[in-house]
């Protein structure tokens, strides 16, 4: 997704209403939240593939972050499950996030979160609820993801500290099998189902009670490492993240970012920033912190530098919706 704006909300000030009129007494235990920016065709086959994820349909709720293509409205036309709120400007994923779930009515037990291009597999959404019920303390609780070429997308990684995330960060382009990147990725451990550090926001169940306790996603993220903050958070408040690969969707990620990695790398790298940033305040770290965000920024202009060469010097005819 895209980026936030200026002077977002912090963690905290998340805003709910009361929804009327959707009374189902199964499926108002569940809702899938979700957020728009020229998802186009995306959207169909998430909600298309969704009928078949989850034994009775679920109320899903669109944030869209000021699409032009009509993609949102015609889903809310098209499907009486689906409610379209606007956020109000590009305001990222986890504002958008957090505006959707700003409407569901409290008995709203569980939140699914998911990317708008996600395509569900059947059952997908049951088995992580059955999860949930195996596992009372997690409050997140992430399928096994599949890229479109069927291979696995490592979406259950340990929380980065300092070595392993700056490492990850200045080498992981570069030096794929670099030892930090591989332990941020968890790459030694197969499938199982298991407690990780953090799960991939692009699909995740999370408890009400856990996302409402930590006030949801941190707005101030632009984009990237906002579900690495939403993890680590609640584990820190005593839930734990648990990864089911049992539950299977896949992904087509990034197909908005990857059209504009000039502005979206930076991004990554001030994400990255935050995060350590965050988890080492006070006077006497700040020399640390201003090491690493000169190390950062250092390793942002260089990719940014290699992607401008390797990429053609026609620019894409829709680029511009992609602008943050």
């Amino acid at each position: 997704m895209t980026s936030t704006t200026a002077g977002a909300a912090q963690p905290g000030r998340m805003r709910r209403t009361q929804t009327v009129g959707y009374a189902d007494p199964v499926t108002s235990k569940l809702a899938v939240v979700t957020v728009t920016y020229w998802s186009g065709d995306h959207l169909q086959t998430f909600l298309r593939s969704l009928s078949h994820a989850a034994a009775s349909p679920p109320r899903v709720v669109i944030a869209d972050n000021g699409s032009g293509d009509g993609a949102p409205e015609a889903a809310e036309r098209e499907y009486a499950n689906v409610t379209l709120v606007r956020s109000g400007g590009n305001v990222g994923y986890g504002g958008g996030i957090n505006r959707a779930v700003a409407e569901l009515d409290d008995e709203v037990e569980f939140v699914m979160i998911a990317n708008p291009d996600v395509e569900w597999t059947p059952g997908s959404i049951d088995e992580l609820v059955a999860a949930a019920a195996r596992w009372p303390r997690a409050g997140a609780l992430g399928p096994l993801i599949r890229e479109p070429d069927g291979s696995v997308y490592p979406s259950a990684r340990r929380v980065p500290d300092l070595v392993s995330g700056t490492g990850h960060a200045l080498l992981g382009g570069i030096w794929k099998s670099n030892p930090w990147t591989a332990a941020y990725r968890a790459d030694d451990v197969e499938p199982s189902e298991r407690p990780v550090g953090w799960l991939s926001g692009s699909c995740l169940l999370v408890r009400r009670t856990a996302f409402d306790e930590i006030s949801g996603f941190d707005e101030r993220y632009f984009m990237y490492m906002e579900d690495v903050d939403l993890g680590d958070r609640l584990g820190r408040a005593g839930w734990l993240n648990v990864y089911v690969p049992g539950a299977e969707v896949v992904h087509t990620k990034g197909h908005s970012a990857d059209k504009r990695p000039e502005a979206m790398l930076p991004a990554h790298h001030r994400s990255a920033y935050r995060f350590q940033a965050d988890r080492h305040p006070g006077a006497l770290q700040a020399p640390l912190r201003w090491a690493l965000r000169a190390g950062l920024a250092v390793r942002s202009r260089v990719a940014v530098r290699a992607v401008a060469r390797t990429t053609s010097s026609h620019v894409h005819p829709h680029s511009e919706r992609n602008t943050p």
